[in-house]
């Protein structure tokens, strides 16, 4: 209780002094599509998410790349979407962005079974290191196309990882089912494997047929970027995400 306190009074005072200045989150909030369900007042909510996640989080470049205030608001705007009706609190495993220019290297080592250690690159737009950063392409920000949205995708990831296993099932509220969960989701990727498997087109990217964790992250950008299409795919898994995030993004 003397924790929470001491928070919502930090928290006041942050925005006080450190708010996102009302022109450049006009700006910005135009930019981000996952934001167009909101109403004018959670926008304004939306607003001093951002601005405690700037507050609290470190943004770093890589590469010689400059920051500017448009670029850490529009970091802030689209991190703080999932969480809008969770908490900041949601992200207090990680501290830091890095943002690439483009797409990079990500350089894996994994040990199998037998004890051999394999080595792996691969180009990536965006990445959550347990225990870590988030990493994401600047320019997979600014294009977003095809209803990807990396930064909340990584965000996904993040939640994913609150209970130490990043495998599709974030820890979810105490009012959710965890049988309907997974009932929605095992169903739901099973499905998409198939499809992807037999060379279905599919209208939820097929990176999600990767693992459930992918899965989860896949269709959480859906849920903010394509709703609509989601909801008319899997409208369970819709369902369970809009109760995890408690927002409504559908307009159908």
């Amino acid at each position: 209780m003397l924790f929470s306190v001491w928070e919502n009074w930090r928290r006041r005072r942050v925005l006080r002094k450190h708010k996102i200045p009302a022109d450049l989150w006009a700006l910005t909030i135009k930019q981000v599509r996952a934001a167009s369900h909101l109403s004018v007042a959670d926008r304004e909510r939306l607003r001093n998410v951002a601005s405690l996640f700037l507050h609290d989080k470190y943004i770093e470049l890589a590469q010689g790349m400059e920051l500017t205030n448009a670029m850490r608001v529009r970091i802030a705007c689209e991190a703080a979407i999932p969480i809008l009706n969770l908490d900041l609190e949601h992200y207090h495993a990680w501290h830091t962005v890095i943002v690439y220019p483009a797409q990079f290297v990500s350089h894996e080592e994994f040990r199998d079974g037998a004890g051999v250690v394999h080595r792996h690159r691969s180009v990536r737009a965006g990445e959550a290191w347990h225990r870590g950063p988030v990493v994401i392409s600047w320019e997979d920000v600014i294009e977003n196309e095809d209803a990807n949205n990396v930064i909340i995708h990584e965000a996904a990831h993040k939640l994913d990882m609150l209970d130490g296993a990043m495998n599709g099932r974030p820890p979810i509220h105490r009012s959710m089912n965890q049988r309907e969960w997974t009932a929605a989701f095992s169903e739901a990727y099973a499905s998409h494997v198939a499809d992807v498997d037999a060379g279905r087109r599919t209208e939820i990217d097929a990176y999600a047929a990767k693992n459930p964790a992918e899965f989860f992250a896949v269709t959480s950008e859906a849920f903010f970027e394509i709703p609509d299409v989601l909801k008319r795919v899997w409208p369970v898994v819709y369902m369970q995400l809009s109760l995890y995030y408690r927002q409504q993004t559908a307009t159908m």
